[in-house]
């Protein structure tokens, strides 16, 4: 067999085994999915009206819609959290040193934790859309193609975030200091235009959340769903995804390239 097919081969049984990992220790998964589905009930039922009528809107449906694109985001970024706690733990239990001394394709044991958890992001995120879908979210005339744009977008943005988790996981000693070095991907959209726009925000804070790779993702995916104007968010969604995605590739080849004994 050529060198390619090998590669394919190991990738995919890698990836067969994170996810038979995932399906034997769903807690995981449902714990970290369990904050977005929770932030978005509390918003909308608890502070629905009240912030409905702060970002000029007249009803709590109208809030439903400007939140739901920000938890999608918030989904991705609790999400990876497991992919860098998943690769802590294979780093720290010497599996991964294992593999190393295997005839095996060697980038397959990094690339089938990347793919694995991009699956489940996901899969994360038709849960969440269930949920918002059950409590009034609707999009606004949608085309097949802004659809299609949105789950690129999606796809590409949870690439990118779980390079850089998995850069974490290699970083950490143990699990928690991987779930504990993680937790920016959470707290990020919470200082985006998630939940109220950048715009309402006080003017010294405006940069921060302005200038940070969640807002305009969340922006663009907002204007795709609800109709609004995306402007030039789409190519600064893009380019933080590409940029965010070849950091975290870098930096995990490099972790995973080092020599164990250095960690």
């Amino acid at each position: 067999m050529s060198s390619l097919p090998l590669a394919a081969r190991d990738t995919t049984t890698m990836l067969r085994r994170n996810l038979l990992h995932a399906r034997r220790y769903p807690s995981l998964t449902l714990n970290l999915l369990l904050t977005p589905v929770m932030l978005l009930l509390l918003f909308v039922y608890i502070f629905g009206d009240v912030m409905s009528a702060g970002i000029g809107g007249g009803n709590r449906s109208d809030y439903i819609a400007y939140i739901v694109p920000g938890i999608l985001m918030m989904t991705i970024g609790s999400t990876v959290i497991g992919a860098a706690v998943s690769v802590s733990t294979d780093m720290a239990e010497g599996i991964i040193a294992r593999f190393r001394t295997m005839a095996i394709y060697r980038g397959s044991v990094i690339i089938g934790h990347v793919v694995g958890s991009v699956l489940q992001i996901l899969a994360s995120l038709v849960v969440v859309g269930a949920v918002a879908a059950a409590i009034g979210f609707r999009s606004v005339d949608t085309t097949a193609l802004e659809w299609l744009a949105a789950l690129g977008l999606v796809t590409l943005f949870a690439l990118a975030l779980t390079w850089i988790a998995v850069g974490m996981g290699m970083a950490s000693p143990n699990a928690e200091a991987a779930a504990n070095s993680a937790q920016p991907l959470i707290l990020l959209p919470l200082i985006s235009s998630a939940f109220i726009p950048a715009d309402t925000m006080p003017a010294w804070f405006r940069p921060i959340a302005e200038y940070q790779p969640f807002t305009p993702v969340i922006e663009t995916l907002r204007g795709l769903l609800l109709g609004t104007e995306i402007g030039h968010n789409g190519w600064l969604a893009v380019g933080w995804s590409l940029a965010l995605a070849v950091l975290g590739y870098l930096w995990s080849k490099s972790l995973f390239r080092r020599d164990p004994a250095a960690r």
